[in-house]
């Protein structure tokens, strides 16, 4: 299975960006794992949100390919913990060919790209910033390949 970020803009913040590479590069010891970055729209200030919305969809969508899993990184997610996260990870390679999973830009994700979608993932009820939950999720997906894998990262 192949599995793939898709992020909305790009990642500013070099310690963040240290971080995300770090992890990404671990995680593709594990498996196939790539991340697009979605050029940020040009001129936003002449968009209302809901346009924005609706641009960035269009370009996530193109993304997209008609068999692939889409698991939209969404605040109203199922909220799973990293156990959890591992059995559902390890469930989607047996059942999914390419696996999306996909960081919205700042308003969120327009209504084609919630209909699209397969399944929600909340990474807290807290707010971050989308520039650290890239890094917090990027951790995560490692922390579910070494659950397992059953290697000693992880302690509960």
């Amino acid at each position: 299975m192949k599995t793939e970020l898709i992020l909305v803009g790009k990642t500013t913040d070099k310690h963040f960006l240290a971080g995300i590479n770090d992890y990404a590069e671990r995680i593709s010891h594990y498996m196939p794992f790539s991340i697009t970055v979605i050029p940020e729209l040009k001129n936003t200030k002449h968009l209302t949100e809901e346009q924005q919305k609706q641009a960035e969809g269009e370009l996530i969508l193109k993304q997209i390919q008609p068999q692939d899993t889409l698991v939209l990184l969404d605040e109203h997610g199922h909220e799973p913990r990293s156990l959890e996260l591992a059995r559902w990870l390890e469930q989607k390679r047996n059942s999914a060919r390419r696996l999306m999973f996909v960081v919205g830009g700042p308003y969120g994700f327009s209504p084609a790209v919630y209909e699209r979608a397969n399944e929600q993932l909340s990474l807290s009820r807290l707010t971050f910033s989308h520039q650290m939950v890239r890094l917090v999720f990027t951790e995560q997906l490692y922390r579910a390949c070494t659950i397992i894998k059953g290697e000693p990262y992880h302690h509960e």
